[in-house]
């Protein structure tokens, strides 16, 4: 539906890259705007990825993920998990954090055990209990009409 996807792209929401490690051993990740807190007790959030996405299994699957942030000068990290290449980890600074691969330069990192997985319309929708939660400083790095390079303006609106 059309109108409902143009909707949906005039709702304002931040960006995460989520990370786990595939039955092999090496990382995958992907961009998503679909992400919020879901709980406080016990800390808690949904993520939501699409059927199409190669990270969907791993994550369907993992014992960890992690939820990166993204900050407005991670525009180049968003960049690269947005899109459909084999190694999106060549070049970036990232660590194992236990099973799950961490970006460094994210400012806010949140690894989660998932709780619920399950599967609705075209998507699977996860829910991460947080086990760690570490967070830094930044202006957030914004999602709007299908665009991932908005910034929030001092005083208040957004720009591209």
């Amino acid at each position: 539906m059309a109108a409902f996807t143009d909707a949906m792209s005039r709702l304002v929401s931040g960006l995460a890259v989520i990370t786990t490690r595939r039955a092999a051993g090496e990382p995958c990740g992907l961009l998503v705007s679909s992400i919020c807190s879901y709980s406080v007790d016990p800390p808690s959030v949904l993520v939501v990825v699409d059927h199409a996405s190669r990270c969907r299994d791993p994550l369907a699957r993992c014992g960890a993920f992690g939820v990166h942030v993204l900050g407005s000068a991670q525009e180049d990290v968003a960049r690269t998990f947005a899109s459909r290449g084999a190694d999106k980890f060549t070049g970036l600074a990232w660590e194992w954090d236990a099973a799950v691969p961490r970006l460094r330069a994210a400012p806010i990192y949140l690894r989660c055990t998932p709780t619920a997985v399950f599967d609705h319309g075209d998507h699977t929708v996860l829910i991460g209990e947080v086990t760690r939660a570490d967070v830094a400083e930044a202006e957030p790095l914004v999602f709007y009409r299908r665009l991932l390079d908005w910034r929030l303006r001092e005083g208040g609106g957004l720009h591209p």
